[in-house]
């Protein structure tokens, strides 16, 4: 630098138009010459590359996903709310597909991609969507639109305090993003998509924006994830789908169908206590976990009991902190049983009345708390009589009434978060396959006097315990009484509340079309 103004300052005395020719040459050596060097030294160049180069570049593979979609009011559960307009990021994979996350194309009703530097909007539709683990693939309806651009290649995962670069497009621009960061940690976290579900996570503190999630994570040229999520109130982190969650999804989609990361069921303890250890049997030598709850209807209560110990899990030793050594790290023992696919058998080695032994446990998908857990692209089923709606009581219902703000009603959603969360666990007889909720009313002469007016669950119609939503409809279908007797879950025996039978049925029509409802029902 000081040798450039020197010289430049020595010109100054020359004739103007013969000074100013130099200064110009000088310009354009610094530019195209020093400065080009001076660059590539750094690894980075303003120059276009060569074709060859630029046809080889990671990024050309990487698109830009536009989304229109459209999601349902789940306590007026025949309504949409308005379309909504969003983006995403996605990148080309072996097989001419497209990679992103599930919550990117979720309720999509238009999808269209940009590619690199291209200015063309293509239409694409989703192929498979994991909402479990927040991936998805797309493809563009003509397969031709992504012809000539090289498939992604994916790497091993990345090691703690390496450097890693994500890439996509983040929200406030349409020009592709590149963030560098450093790896953090990597242990399994909850999947904000799914709400109910824990896979392995990686943290980075490389910028992970809305708009970037779907996109890849580089390490060198390879992808060692696939951006997704980041944490509220957490500053200078962001997380991503580490290849391992990956490739299983993608190994799951193989025969034409997804079906899911298997759940075996069962919840593991520390198993720390020296006196406890005595108890049954074991030495304190930091090895084993304790079997502390079993899902009466999951797989593993076929193999496994309360109190047997997990000493190895799908050939990983098991800590007595219920942690695994895994890859360099320690993560949660759940982990081993992550890498099984749905139909496959996981073996273990447990301690049981004191002494070792084998087993296979069966791994398969389970749906079972599918309403504790987020819902999405299939629309909510409802029921409605008498103006009286009923729908399945789920987490997207509970975040649509939790947003309304404070309520008098309250304490009805505290019950209803119970019964829908915590009673499955704490009482398996009792808990209901599908609860039902009373969501509203919509007003009519019919209906007046009734006192509940919504958000609470029903226990019983004329009798009939409601299970599920079918129940309903044959509780009011097969009672011939002159009223239906409806008895809702509440302080002590709950309210009771009734509706003339003969004035409903009357009503019935006049109600749907007063309120602009098409059908009565979505079973």
């Amino acid at each position: 630098m000081g040798w450039r103004a020197m010289r430049f300052q020595s010109m100054t005395g020359q004739a103007p138009r013969r000074r100013a020719a130099r200064v110009m040459a000088m310009m354009l050596w610094w530019i195209c010459g020093y400065g080009a060097m001076a660059l590539r030294a750094e690894g980075t160049l303003l120059e276009s590359p060569p074709p060859a180069v630029a046809a080889a570049a990671p990024e050309r593979a990487v698109v830009q996903i536009l989304v229109s979609s459209q999601v349902p009011v789940f306590d007026a559960p025949w309504r949409y709310h308005p379309i909504r307009r969003s983006s995403g990021t996605g990148f080309v994979i072996e097989g001419g597909r497209i990679l992103t996350n599930a919550h990117v194309i979720a309720w999509a009703k238009q999808i269209l991609i940009r590619r690199y530097q291209d200015p063309r909007l293509l239409p694409a539709r989703v192929v498979f969507a994991g909402h479990d683990c927040d991936l998805a693939l797309i493809e563009p309806v003509d397969p031709k639109d992504l012809e000539g651009v090289k498939a992604l290649e994916f790497g091993e995962l990345p090691a703690v305090q390496s450097t890693v670069v994500t890439c996509g497009y983040p929200a406030g621009g349409d020009q592709m993003s590149f963030t560098r960061g450093v790896v953090s940690r990597i242990e399994v976290q909850p999947y904000a998509h799914p709400g109910n579900r824990s896979w392995l996570a990686v943290q980075t503190d490389a910028a992970i924006n809305p708009g970037n999630s779907g996109g890849p994570v580089f390490q060198g040229d390879k992808v060692v994830g696939v951006a997704f999520q980041g944490l509220p109130g957490l500053q200078n982190a962001g997380f991503f789908i580490p290849p391992e969650v990956v490739r299983h999804f993608l190994d799951d989609v193989k025969d034409g169908r997804y079906d899911g990361f298997p759940m075996a069921g069962v919840g593991f303890d520390s198993l720390q206590n020296p006196a406890y250890r005595r108890l049954l049997g074991l030495t304190d030598d930091g090895r084993g976990a304790r079997v502390d709850w079993l899902r009466p209807d999951g797989s593993a209560a076929k193999v496994l009991r309360p109190d047997d110990v997990l000493l190895e899990a799908g050939g990983y030793p098991v800590g007595s902190d219920a942690m695994i050594p895994y890859r360099g790290n320690r993560v949660a023992a759940g982990v081993a049983f992550q890498q099984a696919q749905a139909g496959e058998k996981l073996p273990l080695k447990i301690w049981r009345e004191g002494k070792a032994i084998d087993v296979l446990l069966p791994m398969e998908a389970y749906t079972g708390d599918r309403l504790a857990g987020r819902q999405h692209d299939e629309p909510p089923r409802y029921f409605i009589y008498g103006g009286m709606v009923f729908t399945p009581l789920s987490a997207n219902y509970l975040d649509t009434v939790g947003r309304i703000g404070r309520d008098p009603l309250w304490e009805n959603l505290a019950r209803l978060a119970y019964e829908l969360h915590h009673r499955p666990v704490e009482d398996i007889e009792g808990a209901r396959p599908e609860p039902v909720v009373l969501a509203g009313i919509l007003p009519h002469a019919v209906n007046a006097d009734i006192g509940v007016r919504g958000r609470v669950l029903v226990n019983r119609i004329n009798g009939v315990r409601i299970e599920k939503l079918e129940d309903v409809k044959r509780a009011l279908s097969e009672n011939g009484g002159a009223r239906h007797v409806f008895e809702f879950v509440g302080p002590e025996e709950g309210p009771i509340e009734a509706i003339d039978r003969a004035a409903a049925d009357a009503a019935q029509a006049g109600i749907l079309s007063t309120y602009g409802i098409v059908s009565a029902e979505r079973l």
